[in-house]
């Protein structure tokens, strides 16, 4: 099954989708940016779910390139799947660790059994990634993974921008 690839732009937090990927800090417990607005539309539950996560399941944080699913709080989607990704100010500019954000949230999404994720530009902010180089990125690697079987039950695939210059960049490679 080929996966459907959309960019828009628009909020995150807001789409009627069953996975909302958030673009996470290894600690899970919310942020600035996309994880910040994540963290604050879906509530206090969201938080708990973290916490009990890093509880549970990784203790030192999130590695980077790493994905694991919550429940969604207050948010439409049923999930999000939280994922660090790599910072180049700190020296993180392997294209293959940015890649593994954005195979590793389908491969959650598809053990999920959802139809339908959205993606930010994951570390195209703070984290320092030129977006043009995100968005080649990211959309090579969810049509890699729809293109060899590994998308499961994903039909569609949303990439929700936040600038008109990140849509663009999108925009380009699909």
């Amino acid at each position: 099954m080929t996966v459907r690839i959309e960019a828009v732009q628009g909020d995150i937090t807001a789409e009627q989708v069953d996975a909302i990927v958030n673009a996470a800090n290894s600690s899970l417990l919310g942020g600035g940016g996309v994880d910040g607005a994540i963290h604050r539309a879906a509530g206090p539950a969201l938080l708990a779910e973290c916490r009990r996560v890093r509880q549970e399941e990784y203790p030192d944080g999130l590695p980077t390139g790493r994905a694991v699913a919550t429940g969604a709080g207050d948010l439409a989607a049923r999930w999000v799947i939280h994922t660090v990704g790599p910072d180049r100010h700190r020296g993180q500019t392997d294209p293959a660790l940015l890649a593994s954000c954005f195979t590793e949230s389908m491969r959650v999404a598809a053990a999920l059994g959802a139809s339908s994720a959205a993606f930010p530009a994951i570390s195209a902010g703070v984290y320092g990634w030129d977006v043009e180089e995100v968005a080649s990125t990211a959309v090579g690697a969810v049509r890699g993974l729809s293109d060899d079987g590994g998308a499961g039950s994903v039909e569609l695939v949303r990439f929700v921008l936040f600038s008109p210059d990140a849509l663009a960049a999108f925009e380009a490679q699909l």
